[in-house]
């Protein structure tokens, strides 16, 4: 039995070359789909990076709007909302409700008058070298 490059050297020249051509033609399909590949899971390993930050922000987002609905179905909330907004009071309070003055009239901030001098030029020649 003959063994592989036996085989091959049996084979004219002509032969090799149209071998050799295919092999070659293979190996950049090859080598071509192996790019293909990789460029494919840089994008894949990309958009995962991208997923899991958003991930990470919705749960944060999802923690907070627990804690905001905790403290709305709390009592403390309850009170505050009938207080401060409902302006509502319990058993015992003394309302005080505060009315502005009709009578008051806002006093006009007066409002300084500028005096204009009126220097001569030997003045104005004075002040610049000098600065009286």
């Amino acid at each position: 039995m003959m063994n592989f490059w036996e085989k091959i050297k049996k084979i004219n020249w002509a032969d090799r070359r149209i071998i050799l051509i295919v092999v070659i033609v293979i190996l950049v399909f090859l080598m071509m789909d192996f790019n293909n590949r990789m460029v494919r899971s840089l994008q894949l390993e990309k958009q995962e990076q991208q997923l899991n930050a958003r991930i990470v922000a919705l749960e944060q987002t999802k923690q907070r709007l627990e804690a905001d609905i905790a403290y709305a179905n709390s009592d403390r909330a309850v009170e505050e909302w009938a207080r401060e907004e409902a302006k509502l009071i319990n058993e015992g309070d003394v309302p005080i409700i505060l009315q502005a003055q009709s009578s008051a009239a806002a006093a006009p901030t007066p409002t300084p008058l500028i005096e204009t001098v009126e220097l001569s030029r030997l003045e104005i020649w004075k002040q610049l070298f000098w600065g009286e």
